[in-house]
């Protein structure tokens, strides 16, 4: 029996829990159930109320059991409090009031100044509880009697023995045989006993001395249909209808007349009460817990309820927040990728082999011409300011989306001009007879004048571009400008090689730095949520406690464990994309090897450079692509409805992305705008109401076909090609726009 009880403690201690969690109202009838319910569970004695209408005889009815007139009596109501009887060894009385004071007499004459209702028929609001103390054998059992105030008087009154109700074991509802069971009587019988499980009932009938033989007939035929309607439970072979005139019946107890008791009808309810009592107190689990169970049922919905209007709130925050960090990831991936590839086409640009095939025939004829520095501004540093440009746009496209630190310039210098030390003029230095020595141009070298200074331009052209095979240059003899020449080829390529090691050092350098510009910090929670998920996690951790307790009474829910939800960590780090590299460095074919090993000496083969236009095209257009998808990405970062429909993980998003993507633009309201949108569809070659998926995808092969960059020196066609890419930017402008 005590470990019974210690479980029933531990179950008091988790619906009271569950109920702190909930905030309930004070005053609310769930909250005042639940502490009497709880306080039920764990008090070993067998409680019996006494339940009914004022007027009734609860009181009369109650010392007639006890022998003596213990209770307050009267004509009008009269019992103001919850009176409880409790076994003792000589009669007294202890009062508990509000401010926890208390007061105990001997005797029960204390009961007429806070027990009773006053003039105006009202409670007294300063009295906690009242407890009588009785020698009677019935009460050394362990049991008690519970005098409740009379119903269908006053709200307050009501309110009280609804509450009372929950701890009682067995209630004895008395009616009034002179008017049976009134609308209220039977709104009770279901409102405060049934619907809350409370089942162990017994009906008494009082008054029925008062009724004529031919009424108690009639009326004890209602009283047994009452009776039986009602599903009591009760063990087996007792009635849960009996008759007690509760006025004779006391004047009989305290004349001590045997007889005359029988006849009231104590008597018989007396002993049929101890045998009821005998079975269902041993287990008195039994009568407890399904009361247990509606209070409890009540509990789990207001549980459920807040938890699930908490976890709404916090996956609202946690989509909106997650989508944010979704665009991030994917902008700071887009960023880093448009980063990496215009690095990569930096880098080798600045590959020594690169550079030395697109411009070492150029810069040596500069620089025999004494137009180098003309030259490195013109061409060479254009050609690399155009290319630091398009590495070092994105990192400033991250700067502007994270706000993490501000990029630097790429700032590639350019070595000293190369210098060229003559050697010694020989005598026959107007034979120009040899191959190669005919001038390209008709410019004077800075070297040389006349046209010795044009054949050393001629010979850098020859020697770069003439196979000379290694057993001819030994047997070949070297004419003077061809000597000059060589040393203007040596000259650029050292001046090219050490540009191409400076220049990739300082690139890796900036590549590193730029790690800390394409980031985003993972932003603190605010500590309103993160408090919110606590309280989540309390609500749950207090409803799977309350239904393991309920499990281990044997109490069956429909309600299911909620699934231990992970602690939540916030980490406040930053992200950093880092994505796979791929390093663009420059073939290395037996050709260009060559050509490294055997430019100072003239005798490497110039390899043919092929014409960009197509490449650039095509960096253009991803470029293009990248910037539309970023700034897309920046405009859903500043509308909260789009970050809402983007939530990862939402069906519903998805499919709203998915539906906006794919179906057909609104139609226009004039016939103006069809006219121009069905030109669009006929100028990308679509046919009307093609998704926009479509039409982006037309507009990107049309213009890699019609970009004017691949039509440069052809001017006929590069008109044409203007005109075919105005018409497809404004056919795409109005599609997509729509």
């Amino acid at each position: 029996m005590q470990q019974q009880y210690e479980g029933y403690k531990d179950l008091a201690d988790s619906l009271k829990s569950a109920s702190a969690l909930l905030n309930l109202e004070r005053k609310s009838q769930l909250h005042q159930d639940i502490i009497t319910i709880c306080n039920h569970l764990v008090n070993p004695s067998f409680r019996i109320a006494v339940f009914g209408p004022f007027n009734h005889g609860k009181s009369t009815l109650l010392n007639a059991m006890l022998g003596n007139r213990t209770l307050p009596i009267d004509l009008i109501p009269t019992t103001g409090a919850a009176i409880t009887v409790k076994y003792g060894s000589d009669v007294r009385t202890r009062i508990m009031l509000v401010d926890g004071t208390e007061i105990s007499r001997s005797g029960t004459e204390v009961l007429q100044q806070f027990a009773i209702l006053d003039g105006n028929r009202q409670m007294r609001k300063d009295v906690a509880s009242v407890e009588v103390f009785c020698p009677h054998p019935f009460l050394e059992t362990g049991v008690e009697l519970l005098d409740l105030p009379g119903i269908n008087d006053r709200d307050e009154q009501d309110n009280l023995v609804r509450e009372q109700l929950l701890s009682a074991d067995l209630v004895i509802q008395l009616l009034d045989a002179r008017k049976l069971m009134t609308l209220g009587e039977r709104e009770n019988l279901r409102d405060w006993l049934l619907d809350r499980g409370i089942k162990t009932v017994i009906f008494v009938a009082n008054f029925m001395n008062l009724l004529e033989p031919d009424e108690q007939k009639q009326v004890q035929n209602r009283l047994r249909f009452v009776a039986e309607s009602f599903r009591a439970e009760l063990p087996p072979g007792f009635s849960n209808l009996y008759r007690v005139d509760a006025l004779p019946a006391l004047r009989a107890r305290l004349k001590g007349d045997v007889a005359a008791a029988n006849s009231s009808g104590l008597a018989a309810f007396e002993t049929a009460l101890q045998n009821i009592v005998g079975i269902l107190q041993p287990n008195r689990g039994s009568v407890r817990l399904p009361r247990v169970q509606a209070i409890a049922s009540q509990i789990q919905h207001s549980l459920k309820a807040k938890i699930y209007s908490i976890a709404i709130e916090i996956k609202s925050f946690d989509d909106k927040q997650n989508s944010q960090i979704e665009i991030k990831q994917k902008a700071a991936n887009l960023i880093y990728q448009g980063f990496t590839t215009s690095v990569g086409e930096l880098r080798d640009w600045l590959a020594l082999p690169k550079l030395l095939t697109k411009y070492q025939a150029d810069a040596a004829v500069a620089l025999a011409e004494n137009n180098f520095k003309a030259w490195q501004t013109n061409t060479l540093k254009k050609d690399l300011t155009q290319l630091q440009f398009a590495a070092v746009k994105w990192l400033y496209q991250a700067y502007e989306f994270f706000q993490e630190e501000r990029p630097q310039d790429l700032l590639i210098a350019f070595p000293s001009e190369p210098q060229v030390i003559l050697p010694s003029k020989p005598s026959n230095t107007d034979d120009l007879s040899e191959p190669g020595s005919i001038a390209v141009g008709g410019g004077i070298g800075w070297l040389l004048g006349g046209p010795v200074g044009a054949a050393v331009v001629g010979s850098i052209s020859y020697l770069l571009n003439k196979n000379i095979q290694t057993q001819d240059e030994q047997l070949a003899k070297e004419s003077y400008h061809q000597e000059v020449a060589k040393l203007c080829i040596t000259a650029i390529e050292d001046y090219l090689s050490y540009f191409s090691s400076q220049g990739l050092s300082i690139l890796n350098e900036y590549e590193q730095k730029a790690e800390k510009i394409i980031c985003f910090e993972l932003s603190q929670e605010p500590l309103e949520i993160t408090n919110r998920r606590k309280i989540l996690q309390q609500l749950q951790n207090s409803f799977n406690q309350l239904l393991r307790e309920l499990e281990k009474v044997k109490i069956i829910s429909n309600y299911q464990y909620y699934k231990e939800v992970p602690k939540y960590t916030n980490p406040n780090r930053k992200y950093s994309p880092q994505p796979k590299r791929v390093k663009t460095s420059p073939q290395k074919d037996p050709g260009v090897k060559q050509q490294q090993e055997n430019t100072a000496k003239n005798s490497e083969t110039r390899v043919k450079s092929v014409s960009p236009r197509k490449e650039e095209v095509e960096a253009k257009f991803r470029d293009w692509e990248l910037n539309e998808e970023i700034a897309r990405m920046k405009a859903e970062m500043r509308s909260p409805k789009a970050c809402r429909q983007t939530s990862p993980g939402s069906q519903t998003g998805k499919q709203q992305n998915t539906t906006q993507s794919n179906k057909a633009p609104n139609q226009p309201k004039t016939q103006t705008e069809k006219d121009n949108i069905t030109r669009a569809y006929d100028v990308l070659g679509l046919q009307a109401n093609a998704s926009l998926a479509e039409v982006k995808q037309a507009y990107r092969t049309l213009v890699k076909k019609w970009h004017p960059d691949l039509f440069v020196g052809k001017p006929q066609l590069l008109k044409q090609a203007q005109d075919k890419m105005h018409l497809l930017n404004e056919a795409y402008t109005i599609l997509s726009e729509k």
